[in-house]
C-alpha cells in the first residue's frame, strides 16, 4: 500500500497514548522520530520516547508538555570501531549482552510499563523487543524504518558468528508480532513484515534560510562551504587546511581536536537540517538521516562507504538514481585528496522531487491505527511464515527479478539501464549472429572464441563502451557508475588481452583438500573475463582523483594500476579500485604479503581488488617481474558469490592469465594455479585448499578433473560418462571459506595430525627393543614401518581408514581447547590457520573426515569408470550421501544445504521415481561447506532435469527463495588460453 504525501495527520477525536522505541544505533533513527513524534504532539496525543539518545535531539525541535523520554537502551544496533568500520562479532556479543540474556527481564519490565502508561499504540524504529512485548501487554504495535536488524545481523551471523544463529531467529519473530510495517524510501528487503504501507521521505525542516545561516556563521555567498557529517571521525585521522581546495571552508559536526582555520567546529547539538540548507554539498558516511535531507534538500552527496552495514547499498543507489551521490574512496578521505570530488559533486544536479513530508503521514497513519483503523491483511501470521524461512540478509532476497521487495525506484533504474548485477548479460546458444557482430568489433589476433557464448557476450560489452560517448556519460541514470568507468580504462588505439577462467562445482573431495585428499572436481559454465592492457604512463588517462593525488605529490608520469570490477551494484563493495605500482615496492624489494594483506585490510569495501591486484605482487614475488607499465583491468565474473562454486579462484585465475598474457609471461596452467593459490592465502587470508584454482586453470568440460592435492598433482581428466549428470542448486545461504567455521574445522584437521603424529611416536618407541631386548609392541617390520610413516605423517588423507580406526580413533578427542593443545603439542603446523587460545576447537571429525573422504572419492573415480547400472548409480549417490553427513558432523553443515540434500532424498524414494526407475542417486554439500551450494547427481534425462526444477520450486515455497541451477560445463583457463584483440579502425566513434 502507498500512502500520497498529501494525506495529513489532523486533530483526533480522542486523546492517544504512544509508545515510541528508538533502537540506539547512531543519532539517524532519533532525528526521523522526532519529525514523527512532532505530528503526534501537534495532535494533541502524549508520546513516551525510549530511546539512549541524548534528549537535545527531541527537544531541540520538540518543546511540549506532551513528550516524555525514558532514557532506556533495548538494542544496541551495530558497533562501530570507529565512524566507517562495523565489528560484526562485537555487534552480535554486544545485541546478546543488551537484549538475549536479560530478555525475560526486558519483556516483564516492559508490559508492566505499557500497562502503566496505558498505552493505545506501540511504535517501533526498530526494537525488535518492543514487538513482542505489545503483543504481551495486548497494545498492537507498528514498526517505522528502511531495514530491520533481522537482515542487518544475518551477515554478520553466516560472516563472524554461527554460534549466534539464534539472535536471527528471535528478531524476525519479535517484529513478525507487529500489526504492519511503515516503510521509508530507499528500504531493505525486509522479510519478517507481513503488510507494509510506502510513505515519503521523513526529514526535519528547516527553520532559518541559507543566507541565515551563513550571516551567522560569518561566511559569505562567495565561499564553498561542505559539512562534514560522520557521526565522529574516523580512528586516528587528523584534519589539515590542505584538505580543502582554496575558497572553501568545512563545518565538522562532532569534532573532538582542535581544527584547522579552514574548518569550523560545530556545537554537539547544531541543528543539522539549517546547517544542510547553507551548504554547497555535504561529506559524510551514508545513513538514513543523511541520505534523506541531502535529496530533501538537493544537497550533493560526496560520501565514503562504511565496512559491513548492509543498509547502505539500498541507500546509495537511491541516492545515486536521484543524481545526488559522489562516491569517495576512503584512502582519498584520509589523506585529503579531497579536491576532485567536492569539484564533481557541486557540478550535479540532484533531482528528487517526491514527497519529503513522511513524517506527517506516518503520523495521521498511526494515530488511525490507535483509533481502531485495521491496515493489516488477512494473511498468515508472520510468526507461520517465518517457520520455514531462512533468513539470510545480503544474499537472500537480492537476485535480480526474484524479489517483489526490490524499490520500485532501483527496479526502474536497472530496467532503464538493461544491465543486470552480473555484467554482460547471457547470450542465447542460438543467436550465432552475436558471434559475428563480436569479430566486427575486434580483430582477433591471436585466439580462438571456442563457441563460448559468455566469451562472445563480454566482447560485445567491451565493445559497447567505445560507443559511449561524453554527454551519455553524464547520464547518471542510463549508466552504472562501473561502465562509465570502464568506458574510460583502456586505449582503443591499443590491443587488448582477454583470458576467461571458470567456476568449479566441487563433486568429491571437497574440504579434504587441504589434508591431501584425492579431489574430482568439474568446472562450471559460469566465468570470469578480465580484460587487460598495459599502457606506457605517459599515455594512461587516469582518474579524476588519481590525477590528482599525482599532482599532490608532485609525481611526474609513473605506473598506475586501475581496475572496474562489474556487479558492484547491489553489493557493498566499490566499483573501481586503483594504486600505484609503487606502493607494492619495500625499497627495492617487492612488498612483503603480511604488509600487502594489511594495505588491503584498510578498507573493506575495496578489499576485493586483493583477489586481482595480488595476482600481480605474486607474480613480482615468485617470479621477479616488474611491471614498467600501467595496467588498466576491467572484471566480470558471471560465477555467483558465496555460493560454494570458486567465485575468488575464478577472478584469480583469468586476473593472472590476463596479466600474464599481456607482459608475454608463459605459465604452465598448474604453476598459475599454485601461484594464484598464494594470492588467496597470503595477500587476501582466506585459508582455502589449491583445487579451486586447479579446477579454474587446468579443467576441461564436460570432464572431472582428478588430482591429489599434495600439493597439485593432477592424475588426469576423467570422462563423466554420458548416461550420468551433475547438477549444483544453490541454497541462498552465503558461504565464505574466510568464515570462522571452516578456519577452524581446518585448524581441527591439522591438530588432528599432529596428534596422529605424537601417538604413532610414542607407539613406535614402544616397539623398539627395550634394554631386556623385549618389544612391547608386539609388531612386524612392516607394522614398525608404517609406525615410522606415520610419526611423520605429512598429509592425513595418506593414513588409510583401517589404520586409523584400529590404532589412532580412540585417542583422537573430541574437541580441545586452543591453549590446552598448543602447551602440550606445540604448533599444528598449518601455514594459514593461526590457533586461538581460549576457542574449543573440534577434532575427531574434522580429522576423520578427510580420511574417509580420501578412500570415498577414490571408490566414486572407480565407479565412474565401471559399466552402466542401477547399482553404479546407486553407489555413487551413496558416496555422495555419506560426505555430506560427515561434512554436518564437522559442523560445516547448513540448514538449506541440509533442506535441498532432504528434498532431493525424497524424490529419489518417492513412489514416482521408483516407478520410472530412478532418476536422481545423490547429493551432498559442496566446497567449504556452511551454506552455499549442493552437488546433485542423477541419470542424464529430461526425466532428472524436471525433478531438479522441481526441488528449486519445492525448496522456494517453503523458503521464499528460489535456488540457483548450475548445470553444464566449460574448459578451464589453460584450455581457453587468451585472446589478443583489437578495435577494428572503421567501426571507432569519429
Amino acid at each position: 500500500m502507498r500512502i500520497k504525501e498529501t494525506e495529513g495527520v489532523s486533530a483526533s477525536r480522542k486523546h492517544l497514548v504512544f509508545a515510541y522505541y528508538v533502537t540506539g544505533h547512531g543519532f539517524g533513527h532519533a532525528t526521523r522520530v522526532v519529525e514523527v513524534v512532532r505530528n503526534l504532539i501537534l495532535a494533541g496525543h502524549d508520546v513516551h520516547v525510549v530511546t539512549g539518545a541524548p534528549d537535545f535531539v527531541f527537544t531541540s525541535e520538540v518543546q511540549s508538555p506532551r513528550l516524555f523520554i525514558r532514557k532506556v537502551l533495548l538494542d544496541c544496533g551495530a558497533v562501530q570501531a570507529d565512524a566507517l568500520t562495523v565489528d560484526r562479532l562485537a555487534s552480535l556479543e554486544k545485541y546478546s549482552e543488551t537484549a538475549v540474556i536479560p530478555r525475560k527481564s526486558i519483556l516483564k519490565t516492559e508490559v508492566e510499563w505499557l500497562n502503566s502508561i496505558k498505552a493505545d499504540l506501540v511504535v517501533s524504529d526498530v526494537v525488535p523487543v518492543a514487538c513482542r512485548a505489545a503483543a504481551d501487554a495486548g497494545i498492537r504495535s507498528v514498526c517505522v524504518t528502511n531495514f530491520s536488524w533481522d537482515f542487518i545481523y544475518a551477515e554478520y551471523v553466516m560472516a563472524a558468528g554461527q554460534n549466534h544463529r539464534s539472535i536471527i531467529w528471535q528478531i524476525a519473530e519479535d517484529y513478525s508480532h507487529c500489526e504492519f510495517l511503515i516503510r521509508l524510501p530507499g528500504y531493505c528487503p525486509m522479510p519478517a513484515f507481513r503488510d507494509v504501507i510506502d510513505v515519503p521521505l521523513v526529514v526535519r525542516r528547516v527553520h532559518k534560510s541559507r543566507k541565515e545561516v551563513r550571516k551567522e556563521l560569518g561566511i559569505g555567498e562567495d565561499v564553498k562551504l561542505v559539512i562534514l557529517n560522520f557521526g565522529g571521525q574516523p580512528a586516528g585521522w587528523k584534519l589539515k587546511e590542505e584538505y580543502l581546495p582554496s575558497g572553501w571552508k568545512c563545518l565538522v559536526c562532532g569534532a573532538s581536536d582542535e581544527l584547522p582555520p579552514n574548518f569550523i567546529k560545530l556545537p554537539k547539538d547544531a541543528y543539522t537540517p539549517d546547517l544542510i540548507a547553507a551548504s554547497d554539498c555535504m561529506l559524510g558516511k551514508i545513513g538514513y538521516g543523511t541520505v534523506s535531507e541531502a535529496l530533501a534538500y538537493k544537497l550533493p552527496f560526496v560520501f565514503v562507504r562504511r565496512d559491513y552495514f548492509n543498509e547502505e547499498p539500498f541507500l546509495r543507489n537511491m541516492l545515486e538514481f536521484y543524481q545526488g551521490g559522489v562516491e569517495m574512496i576512503r584512502r582519498d578521505l584520509l589523506t585529503g585528496h579531497w579536491k576532485p570530488y567536492l569539484e564533481r559533486a557541486i557540478s550535479l544536479k540532484p533531482c528528487y522531487e517526491g514527497g519529503v513530508n513522511g513524517g506527517e503521514v506516518a503520523a495521521h497513519i498511526l494515530q488511525e491505527t490507535a483509533i481502531g483503523k485495521n491496515y493489516a491483511s488477512d494473511k498468515l501470521s508472520g510468526a507461520r511464515r517465518l517457520r520455514d524461512a531462512i533468513v539470510l540478509g545480503y544474499e537472500l532476497q537480492r537476485v535480480p527479478g526474484r524479489d517483489i521487495s526490490i524499490p520500485e525506484w532501483y527496479q526502474t533504474a536497472e530496467d532503464e539501464l538493461s544491465l543486470s548485477t552480473r555484467s554482460p548479460p547471457c547470450i542465447s546458444n542460438e543467436s550465432k549472429s552475436t558471434v559475428n557482430l563480436s569479430t566486427e568489433d575486434f580483430e582477433i589476433l591471436h585466439g580462438n572464441l571456442q563457441d563460448l557464448q559468455d566469451t562472445v557476450a563480454f566482447l560485445k560489452s567491451l565493445a559497447e563502451l567505445d560507443t559511449i560517448n561524453d554527454s551519455e556519460r553524464t547520464s547518471e541514470k542510463r549508466y552504472m557508475r562501473e561502465r562509465k568507468a570502464a568506458a574510460g580504462l583502456f586505449d582503443w588505439e591499443e590491443e587488448i588481452f582477454v583470458a576467461r577462467a571458470p567456476g568449479r562445482l566441487d563433486v568429491m573431495g571437497g574440504i579434504a583438500d587441504y589434508s591431501g585428499s584425492l579431489v574430482l572436481q568439474m568446472p562450471i559454465r559460469e566465468a570470469c573475463h578480465v580484460a587487460v592492457q598495459k599502457i606506457h604512463p605517459s599515455k594512461h588517462r587516469l582518474w579524476k582523483h588519481t590525477l590528482a593525488r599525482h599532482n599532490d605529490k608532485g609525481q611526474g608520469s609513473s605506473p598506475v594500476l586501475q581496475i572496474v570490477s562489474y556487479g558492484s551494484e547491489l553489493s557493498n563493495r566499490a566499483p573501481t579500485f586503483d594504486m600505484d605500482l609503487s606502493d607494492f615496492m619495500d625499497g627495492d624489494k617487492p612488498l612483503s604479503y603480511e604488509k600487502a594483506k594489511k594495505y588491503f585490510d584498510k578498507d573493506p569495501s575495496q578489499k576485493w581488488a586483493a583477489y586481482v591486484a595480488g595476482t600481480i605482487l605474486v607474480l613480482m614475488t615468485e617470479l621477479g617481474v616488474r611491471f614498467e607499465d600501467s595496467i588498466g583491468m576491467l572484471v566480470c565474473s558471471a560465477v555467483p558469490e558465496g555460493k560454494g562454486v570458486s567465485s575468488s579462484a575464478s577472478v584469480e585465475v583469468a586476473s593472472m592469465s590476463a596479466i600474464a598474457a599481456a607482459h608475454g609471461l608463459s605459465i604452465e596452467p598448474r604453476d598459475l594455479a599454485l601461484l594464484c593459490q598464494k594470492v588467496e592465502n597470503h595477500i587476501v587470508g582466506a585459508p582455502c585448499g589449491v583445487m579451486d584454482q586447479m579446477t579454474s586453470a587446468c579443467g576441461e568440460a564436460n570432464k572431472l578433473l582428478a588430482m591429489i592435492c599434495q600439493p597439485a598433482e593432477v592424475l588426469g581428466l576423467v570422462e563423466i560418462p554420458s548416461h550420468i549428470r551433475f547438477w549444483g542448486i544453490d541454497s541462498g545461504i552465503r558461504h565464505s571459506v574466510g568464515g570462522a567455521d571452516y578456519g577452524s574445522v581446518r585448524a581441527g584437521a591439522f591438530m588432528g595430525r599432529k596428534m596422529i603424529k605424537s601417538i604413532a611416536s610414542t607407539m613406535l618407541s614402544q616397539s623398539l627393543p627395550s634394554s631386556n631386548g623385549v618389544n612391547s609392541y608386539e609388531s612386524e617390520v612392516d607394522g614398525v614401518e608404517l609406525l615410522e610413516a606415520e610419526s611423520t605423517l605429512d598429509y592425513l588423507c595418506n593414513l588409510s581408514p583401517h589404520r586409523f580406526e584400529a590404532f589412532y580413533a580412540r585417542n583422537i578427542p573430541e574437541s580441545i581447547v586452543g591453549e590446552a593443545f598448543s602447551t602440550k603439542y606445540g604448533d599444528h603446523n598449518d601455514p594459514v590457520t593461526v590457533i586461538d587460545p581460549k576457542r574449543i576447537y573440534g577434532v575427531r571429525a574434522p580429522a576423520s573426515h578427510p580420511i574417509y573422504e580420501n578412500f570415498r572419492v577414490k571408490a566414486f573415480k572407480a565407479l565412474l569408470t565401471s559399466s552402466a547400472s542401477d547399482d553404479q548409480l546407486t553407489s555413487l549417490g551413496e558416496l555422495l550421501y555419506q560426505c555430506h553427513y560427515s561434512y554436518s558432523a564437522c559442523g560445516l553443515g547448513s540448514d538449506g544445504t541440509d533442506r535441498l540434500v532432504q528434498l532431493v532424498q525424497e524424490i529419489q524414494h518417492s513412489k514416482t521415481s521408483k516407478s520410472e526407475d530412478g532418476t536422481l542417486y545423490g547429493a551432498k554439500i559442496t566446497g567449504g561447506g556452511s551454506g552455499g551450494t549442493i552437488c546433485v547427481i542423477g541419470k542424464n534425462c529430461l526425466t532428472s532435469s524436471r525433478q531438479i526444477l522441481e526441488i528449486q520450486q519445492r525448496y522456494k515455497d517453503a523458503t521464499g527463495y528460489l535456488p540457483l541451477i548450475i548445470e553444464d560445463s566449460s574448459p578451464g583457463a589453460g584450455k581457453f588460453g587468451h585472446l589478443r584483440i583489437r578495435r577494428r579502425p572503421n567501426l571507432k566513434p569519429s
